[in-house]
Order: C-alpha cells, then structure tokens, then sequence
C-alpha cells in the first residue's frame, strides 16, 4: 500500500494499493484513475507516486526473495539427505521375493 493525500486534506493522509492505479496524470492536478474507473485528484505531484509505487514493489519484491532464500537455506540439507537416500536405493540390489504358499487348511469352500 502507499500513502497519499487527497488535495485539500494535506492532513488526512489515505492508503491506496498501487495494483488498482492504471494512469497519474498532471491536469495540472495530480490524477490518478484506477482499474474500477475511480479518480482520485491528489496533493503529491505524478513523480512522487510513481516513485512510491516503485518503492512498494521493490519491498514486496525484496520480501518475496528474502523468504524464499531463507527457504532454500532451511530446507538444503534435507533435499540432499532425500537425494542422497534415493540414490543409495538405487543401488541396492532389489530384495528377492518369495511368494507366500497357500494355506492348505483355507482351502475352497
């Protein structure tokens, strides 16, 4: 989410989430027009918003990556012990089967 202001109400600050904007024009106001067909007429100036929309994906983003590294990291020595495992069972020759005689006594009925 990012934080804004409506014109006017410098000190009623707003969160929009930055998915939901498809233009920021200057008219000579800021407005921004989102997916549903809402404007929205704000204080900061389109650079601005644009360069709060790029710091919010670049945290989500950053956020995204952190969790999957530490992920990887966490779960590195059990991927090995599980690859390490099938490979040995490879290897090993299979068991002979022997298949189980009948029970003489369970015969037909």
């Amino acid at each position: 989410m990012i934080t804004l202001h409506r014109l006017g109400h410098d000190a009623e600050p707003f969160q929009l989430n930055p998915d939901l904007i498809v233009t920021v024009e200057a008219n000579p106001d800021t407005v921004i027009t989102l997916t549903t067909g809402t404007k929205i007429v704000v204080a900061e100036p389109p650079d601005r918003v644009a360069r709060k929309v790029k710091e919010c994906r670049v945290e989500i983003l950053t956020e995204a990556l952190r969790g999957r590294r530490e992920e990887r990291a966490g779960s590195s020595g059990v991927a090995a012990r599980r690859a390490s495992q099938a490979i040995l069972s490879s290897l090993e020759p299979p068991s002979e089967v022997i298949p189980a005689s009948p029970d003489p006594s369970s015969g037909p009925r």
